[in-house]
């Protein structure tokens, strides 16, 4: 949420800024703007809405400059306005801010009282405030944005420019993530690596206590309590731009659907070794004799991340033999939990840089959990402060609604349940062999289900004006009716409630009619004739039944309305190929009631702040 672009180099920067503004749009914004410094003026051009009014403004008036900041704002203090659009300047000193400042109504009072003078009703421009203030006291630049944030209680990502240093950009870290991208004699800011590969891919990744001064020509990290320097050794990424392009499809969220079977193959990559029945997970090796005697497992997540929690507490409890618990990240630290040195604390993330989560990790390590992170993002907060991190490896994901994270991520749960397993001796070399090479085959039964595409997208335009669905599912199939039923809510903004199918009857029945679809995910295995009954109790009370199921399974061929079905697998592989119809049953839904399928209205990709 909110996105930040820097440069300084020796080129003028509003189109690099912009082209970077344009990679970020993913984390959702209601604002844009962009400063540059051009013979000793600020230059600031910000307007309300889509880039597209920003770019039109730029286009009119090009400011100039080599060095520059832009943002895209997420409302938090505030309404959407120009005035309250980032950058925000106080006399010599722009910048622009992600996060949340708490105690900002206090610092305002206490600057009001000392003569400054606001022009927006948001938190970051306080911080303009204050650094001019230590700038005036005699600071210097870096060490007056240090005495500014000093001030601050919150989480911050910040990038500051001063009007008598055009040769400097200052940026700061605290709970919001913030890259330094390193170019041929010049260099960027960032708050997500997307933003820059057009220009790198060799990146510092800024930790949390971080600022950082950038030049042209190098950078330089320092602590930011006591301003000692600190080595950050530059990494280079792998992404490329064209992995955060389209692709010829029409939203980048289609393409990250279709993109499940590589995403699934690379995540796998040389992990698996079905002969012996071994997983290599070389990065929980040092903690093997921690996890052998881990007397639970507790996995902390937001969001879809949280769904694939539900789907590894499955694995780890059905193949490893250990108490697996899963909790809301924003409800973990505020109810005093029973965590000690015997939990395996699991969070899992896309980005690694989720609010609630790192503060639940944290406060899981002070009460002694070991911590492994599941995570998407390399070098991300999460994975950094982990005792050890097991990254998928599905590449950038630009679309809100997350689609090949999720299966990457329930991928990874899986892993960590079998090498669990077999550390601890609750499964054998060959019923672990054969399960390797289920997930090995995977990618390809994906692809078969991913080519009936057409047929779903029939099937939405049927459901098209629905204003209510039911999801339901037992077992494994719960935690993917709740994914489905998130996924069909956060895109078309339809009303949809997952469910577990046995809890029917304690009250979702009452919402069924004839203009209430069910959507069942009811693949073969030990419950399946139980769902059947609950498919046939609706159906009885007139309501639509859409169901995925396994490939040949003639029960259902009278009774469901509409039918998705997908390859005969063990029950440990239904959760990868079960998701696949109902991502695109909600993109197409959405994409027929023309919503924003890459930028839901109110939401952001990272959730930075609680």
């Amino acid at each position: 949420m909110c996105g930040i672009v820097g440069m300084i180099g020796r080129r003028d920067c509003a189109s690099v800024l912009l082209e970077g503004l344009k990679r970020l749009e993913y984390r959702g914004y209601d604002s844009a703007g962009i400063a540059t410094v051009d013979r000793g003026e600020f230059r600031i051009v910000r307007s309300v809405g889509k880039l597209a009014r920003l770019e039109e403004a730029l286009h009119a008036n090009t400011p100039a400059g080599v060095v520059g900041i832009g943002h895209t704002r997420w409302a938090t203090h505030g309404r959407p306005s120009e005035e309250n659009a980032h950058p925000h300047r106080y006399k010599d000193v722009v910048v622009v801010h992600n996060g949340i400042i708490e105690n900002h109504a206090l610092l305002r009072r206490e600057l009001c009282a000392r003569g400054h003078v606001f022009s927006s009703q948001t938190d970051s421009e306080i911080l303009a405030h204050l650094v001019q203030e230590a700038y005036e006291d005699g600071g210097d630049l870096v060490g007056s944005v240090r005495t500014a944030l000093g001030q601050v209680r919150g989480s911050f990502a910040v990038a500051v420019l001063h009007i008598g240093h055009p040769d400097a950009i200052v940026a700061a870290r605290r709970m919001s993530p913030l890259v330094v991208g390193l170019g041929q004699g010049e260099s960027y800011v960032a708050s997500d690596v997307p933003a820059l590969l057009a220009v790198t891919r060799r990146f510092v990744f800024l930790e949390d206590g971080d600022l950082a001064l950038v030049t042209a020509d190098k950078v330089e990290v320092f602590g930011l309590t006591d301003l000692a320097p600190v080595v950050r050794k530059p990494r280079d990424v792998a992404w490329t731009p064209a992995m955060a392009e389209k692709g010829g499809y029409k939203h980048f969220m289609l393409k990250e659907i279709f993109e499940q079977p590589r995403s699934i193959s690379d995540t796998l990559g040389p992990r698996l070794n079905p002969s012996t029945g071994d997983v290599m997970l070389e990065e929980l090796d040092r903690l093997g004799e921690r996890i052998d005697s881990a007397g639970r497992a507790c996995m902390v997540a937001c969001g879809t991340s949280y769904h694939a929690g539900l789907i590894g507490k499955y694995f780890i409890e059905q193949l490893a033999r250990i108490p697996c618990d899963v909790e809301v990240a924003s409800e973990f630290r505020y109810r005093d939990p029973i965590v000690d040195a015997g939990t395996m604390l699991v969070t899992v993330s896309q980005s690694g840089e989720t609010a609630d989560t790192i503060a639940a990790a944290i406060e899981a390590k002070r009460r002694g959990a070991f911590h492994i992170s599941v995570c998407n993002v390399v070098d991300s907060s999460l994975p950094r402060m982990a005792d050890a991190a097991v990254y998928t490896y599905a590449g950038p994901e630009i679309g809100v609604a997350s689609t090949k994270a999720f299966t990457s991520q329930i991928m990874v749960l899986e892993l960590l349940a079998i090498w669990c397993a077999r550390r601890r001796g609750a499964i054998s070399a060959s019923d672990a062999g054969r399960l390797l090479q289920g997930l090995a085959e995977l990618p390809v039964h994906m692809e078969k289900v991913l080519a009936c595409a057409p047929q779903i997208q029939d099937v939405a335009r049927k459901h098209l004006r629905v204003q209510s669905m039911l999801y339901l599912g037992r077992g494994a199939s719960f935690p993917i009716a709740l994914e489905g039923a998130l996924k069909l809510k956060e895109l078309s903004y339809v009303h949809a409630e997952g469910y577990p199918a046995g809890e029917m009857k304690h009250g979702p029945i009452a919402l069924v009619d004839d203009g209430v679809p069910s959507l069942f995910v009811v693949p073969d295995g030990p419950v399946f004739e139980k769902s059947l009954s609950n498919i046939e109790e609706i159906k009885s009370r007139g309501g639509p039944v859409i169901a995925v199921a396994s490939e040949g399974e003639s029960r259902l061929a009278g009774i469901a309305d509409d039918l998705f079905t997908i390859p005969k697998t063990g029950q440990m592989l239904h959760p990868f190929l079960s998701v696949l119809p109902l991502q695109l049953f909600a993109y197409y839904v959405a994409d027929l009631r023309g919503t924003d399928v890459d930028q839901p209205r109110n939401l952001a990709k990272s959730v930075t702040v609680e």
